[in-house]
């Protein structure tokens, strides 16, 4: 409620003037309820109202009692009186208004806020019936500043009742809600997105209200992590009770009691996903913070945290594998070494230290320590390699060798270092690695070669000077003798006295005013080749200075304490002399060194045994090697005449069952052409017979010839990706047709066969070959087995077979039959060979089938046995391609096929053959030109002649049919081409396999196939 505020004395103005000073104005009672400071009292006592309301003065009592309400109120009221709602507001309302204030006084209230003239319409309606009307948080467009603002308000209406008891008016009062309904919009905008952040937290977040810890909030990572997705609306202690027990919930009651903030830092927490699920174990790093109301009271608990469960096992895993990491080096002799390059900080092991010959309290840096350590011959190279490694485009790692002098000891190492570099951009940040001694696996491999590179050297030399200067080098090198020397055996009449024969490590000179050695008892063991003599020092060694004349060393013998010396003693048993060494200082000499001259002096035994046993060889090679050449050439002139008398021996076979074959076909051919040139002679035309006596021959000399060539590999193929099982499960029909029905046929079809690359037409003639072959080993009947599958040749098999190591796909075909004897096995690929009775083959089927598994890159397996049957396995290989989309069958020619109207160009060398094809083609119905060779043919070409189809032989004089068709191409681009051949030379056949895009055709051939294949070409 508005308050109605305190009237002042009605016979004073605001200033204390006396109110009836004006003549104009009103007496003082009635301006009693208009007594208040406001500047709208004033304005409401100044308005004109005459043309509205009326003076005030005779306004009802019910009016002016509202009006003096509403003037004395600090909340925003507006009087809208009458029907038309005239407008009489406060102080506070006017603020309100805005711009409209001051025109608003006395207007009409639906023209005053011509914005909400039909609220205020229904307002009006509403209140003036008797109503009243209240509206919390109101939202009206209002134009108070010059535009339309939203504004949002708490309005209340009542009526104002006249004298008459009825409404004479409506009072309102407005309290704008703007402010505070904006900012609960921005508080729950932000709440919004604090939620929206919530739940795309990377962490788990909970919130919890009251003294129960009542689940309010929970995140997508808190119901991943604990399937918590039911939780809201639940206490902590119903929802998760298997984390009872560990200090959680207590924990959760302290902050909400005293409101600290306690944090867990890799805290291990025990729970289960679900009532009956298994104990889970967690790593989480958590706080629990206090949440708080408006009056600042701890009103709940908020949890946020992370599982940090995989680091945590990362860690410890990583820890594990740093210890086992520093066990390992530590066991491996390995050093570790961390260089930061910003700060030139370089952190070394003890390891690292002791390789570069540092004590544990030297101090370490790059310059002073690392590179000043490195050998300097090997400086560069570290360097250069070092700087590769630590650039941004250099090499990404660093491994080399190199020798490292000890800075505090001096000792020369070999150290392999390997490592990288660390980046931040592209900058090096660090760079660390590892260092390994491996001076000693360097000694053993130059030891290594100098053994290898010694022997191959004194294994090739004959100079038995050579020899030994070349093994005393290396023993000086192998032991780190000062000098060292070889003493050759030489016998004086007496058995004794040696010659020096090498000397490494010193000049000659040295030796030049002594004697040579003698058999004391120091050099006896060597001399004699009983044992090796070593001492750390020679001087006090008990053989030592007993002979005359010195009884010790001679003045001005080279300085000798470290002694080794090692018989050289031939495998027969012969000592050739001895290697001694000899070093300034004691101790020099180990079991090692002993062991490496021992090895060197059998390279040297051996190499000299080798050189004298060949100075002896060559004196009788130089007699021998006559005798030998002699008799290598009349052996070499054997072997060739026997292998010339195999040749002819199998060109007889070959051409006699040619010419046997040929003769009684051309006898069927020539013999029924003369008989039927007899009839004809008298006028009988009765020659059919003759006529297909005399084709049948040449079918079957034109089907000796490709089995020839089939044999010889000359035939041209047409192989495309093929399943051998399909082919196989097609051809039973034809099999079962073919061998008659005493022969039962079986095939076992291997499940997942590979496919190979194979000439179809030749492959099912091949196995019906080898099934006419098992049928005519079982005259009374009996079973034939197809079977296929996989196989791999390995090298092995693979040079046995001379084809390729791989995978092969395997046909075999079997019989019950009478089986073959090791004789006929080794003859049954052979041509013309034949167990069969005359007139029952040719001898060309095995023949014909090995040629044409062999030409497309397989193998041919025979197995036989006498009683017991035949097994033929034909292997071919795999194919891995593509599978080949085979053309769709062309409907069979007849003799009828050309249309007039194209064009067939015939080249042919031979006239007959010629005439023949061009006579045929007119037969068929095409316009034909020939040409006699390929020269004619091009001519008539590049003459702009019409020529639809090219149909040229491949074997010609002048220049081949595939080079005439390459020009006429050229010419004529759309050309056709069909090539006619009875042996290819390789013009359109290549590896075996006719080109590809080719069409041939084989002669000889019939008009019918003659038709057949123009018109697939034609057509196609």
């Amino acid at each position: 409620m508005a308050s109605l505020g305190v009237v002042r004395d009605a016979g004073c103005g605001e200033d204390g003037s006396d109110l009836a000073d004006t003549e104009t104005a009103p007496n003082a009672g009635e301006l009693a309820f208009l007594l208040h400071n406001g500047d709208m009292a004033k304005r409401i006592r100044d308005y004109d109202w005459s043309q509205s309301l009326g003076p005030i003065a005779q306004w009802p009592q019910s009016l002016k009692t509202a009006v003096g309400l509403l003037v004395h109120s600090p909340t925003p009221i507006v009087l809208l009186w009458g029907e038309d709602g005239i407008m009489i507001y406060n102080d506070a309302y006017a603020q309100f208004a805005g711009r409209r204030h001051p025109e608003l006084l006395g207007s009409k209230v639906r023209e005053g806020w011509p914005e909400v003239a039909d609220f205020n319409d229904n307002i009006m309606k509403v209140v003036m019936a008797g109503g009243t009307l209240t509206y919390t948080n109101h939202f009206l467009d209002l134009d108070r500043r010059g535009k339309l603002e939203r504004v949002w308000l708490e309005l209340g209406y009542s009526p104002v009742f006249a004298e008459d008891g009825k409404p004479g008016g409506v009072i309102a009062i407005v309290v704008e809600t703007t402010d505070r309904v904006l900012a609960d919009e921005r508080r729950a905008q932000e709440q919004e997105r604090q939620r929206r952040l919530f739940e795309q937290a990377p962490g788990f977040i909970i919130a919890m209200r009251g003294p129960e810890h009542q689940v309010e909030f929970i995140n997508n990572q808190h119901r991943a992590l604990f399937n918590s997705g039911d939780w809201i609306g639940e206490t902590i202690r119903d929802a998760f009770p298997s984390i009872a027990g560990q200090g959680f919930f207590e924990a959760l009651d302290r902050v909400y009691n005293t409101g600290e903030t306690l944090q867990y830092s890799v805290q291990e927490v025990h729970f289960r996903r679900t009532p009956d699920g298994e104990e889970e174990t967690r790593y989480l790093t958590f706080m629990y913070a206090p949440l708080y109301d408006d009056d600042g009271a701890v009103s709940g608990v908020f949890c946020e945290g992370i599982d940090v469960t995989e680091a945590q096992r990362a860690e410890a895993a990583l820890r594990q594998s740093e210890d086992r990491l520093r066990h390992a080096t530590e066991a491996a002799a390995i050093g570790t070494w961390d260089y930061h390059p910003l700060t030139d900080e370089l952190h070394w092991d003890p390891l690292s230290r002791k390789m570069f010959g540092l004590s544990a309290e030297a101090p370490i840096t790059f310059g002073a320590a690392f590179v000043e350590g490195v050998h300097p011959d090997d400086r560069a190279r570290v360097d250069v390699a070092a700087r590769a490694a630590m650039s941004p485009g250099g090499s990404p790692d660093y491994d080399i060798e190199f020798r490292a002098i000890g800075i505090e000891d001096g000792v020369e190492r070999w150290v392999a270092a390997k490592g990288s570099a660390i980046f931040n951009g592209d900058v090096a940040t660090r760079f660390v690695g590892t260092m390994l001694d491996v001076t000693a696996r360097k000694r053993a491999e130059r030891r290594f070669e100098i053994m290898s590179a010694t022997g191959a050297a004194i294994a090739a030399e004959r100079d038995v000077d050579a020899i030994v200067q070349s093994v005393t080098d290396a023993g000086v090198e192998l032991t780190g003798a000062d000098f060292g020397a070889f003493f050759y055996n030489q016998t004086d009449e007496s058995g004794e006295g040696y010659m020096l024969y090498a000397l490494s490590g010193a000049p000659r000179e040295a030796f030049a005013k002594f004697p040579m050695v003698r058999n004391t008892a120091v050099f006896e063991p060597t001399f004699t080749g009983k044992a090796v003599v070593r001492s750390s020092d020679i001087t006090r060694d008990p053989r030592y200075g007993r002979n005359a004349p010195y009884h010790g060393m001679p003045q001005g013998h080279l300085p000798v304490r470290s002694y080794l010396a090692v018989p050289v003693k031939s495998h027969s048993g012969e000592v050739h002399g001895g290697l001694l060494f000899g070093h300034k200082d004691t101790g020099m000499f180990q079991e090692e060194h002993e062991t490496l001259l021992l090895g060197l002096a059998g390279h040297a035994a051996t190499a000299i045994d080798n050189s004298r046993l060949i100075s002896k060889l060559q004196h009788l090679n130089a007699t021998l090697e006559h005798v030998v050449a002699e008799e290598v050439a009349e052996r070499t002139r054997a072997e060739e005449q026997l292998r010339q008398a195999q040749k002819m021996e199998a060109i007889g076979q070959l051409t006699g069952g040619i010419a046997h074959d040929f003769n009684n076909m051309l006898a069927v051919i020539i013999g029924a052409l003369n008989l039927m040139q007899r009839r004809l002679d008298r006028g009988d035309t009765n020659v059919n017979g003759y006529i297909e006596a005399a084709t049948e021959g040449a079918n079957r000399a034109s089907s000796l010839t490709q089995r020839l060539l089939a044999f010889s590999r000359r035939q041209p193929l047409e192989p495309v990706s093929l399943d051998s099982n399909k082919l196989v499960a097609s051809m039973t029909e034809l099999l079962g047709r073919t061998l008659g029905e005493h022969i039962q046929i079986e095939t076992v079809l291997a499940a997942g066969l590979w496919r190979c690359f194979v000439d179809r037409v030749q492959l099912e003639s091949a196995i019906l070959n080898l099934a006419v072959n098992a049928r005519d080993a079982m005259p009374e009947g009996g079973k034939l087995t197809i079977d296929t599958g996989n196989a791999s040749f390995d090298a092995k098999m693979a040079r046995e077979f001379n084809v390729p190591e791989g995978q092969y796909v395997m046909i075999a075909v079997s019989d019950i039959g009478e089986g073959m004897s090791a004789d006929v096995m080794k003859q049954a690929f052979e041509p013309f060979f034949t167990t069969k009775s005359v007139g029952k083959g040719s001898g060309l089927g095995l023949s014909q089938v090995f040629g044409f598994i062999r030409q497309s890159g397989g193998h041919v397996s025979l197995y036989s046995e006498v009683g017991v049957g035949t097994t033929v396995k034909l292997y071919l290989p795999r194919y891995t391609g593509p599978e080949a989309v085979l053309p769709a069958e062309s409907p069979v020619a007849t003799l009828s096929a050309g249309s007039g109207t194209e064009i067939v160009l015939v080249v042919e060398d031979e006239e007959r053959v010629r005439k023949n094809s061009v006579e045929a083609l007119k037969e068929l119905g095409y316009s034909v030109i020939d040409a006699e060779g390929p020269r004619q043919a091009l001519s008539l070409i590049e003459s702009g002649q019409q020529i639809d189809l090219l149909f040229t032989d491949i074997v010609m004089p002048d220049m081949t049919g595939r080079q005439l068709a390459e020009k006429a191409l050229q010419v004529k681009p759309d050309l056709k081409v069909l090539y006619a051949t009875g042996y290819t030379r390789n013009a359109i056949v290549h590896n075996g396999v006719l080109d590809h895009g080719v069409s041939v055709l084989q002669k000889p051939f019939t008009v019918d196939q003659l038709a057949a294949k123009v018109r697939q070409v034609l057509d196609s």
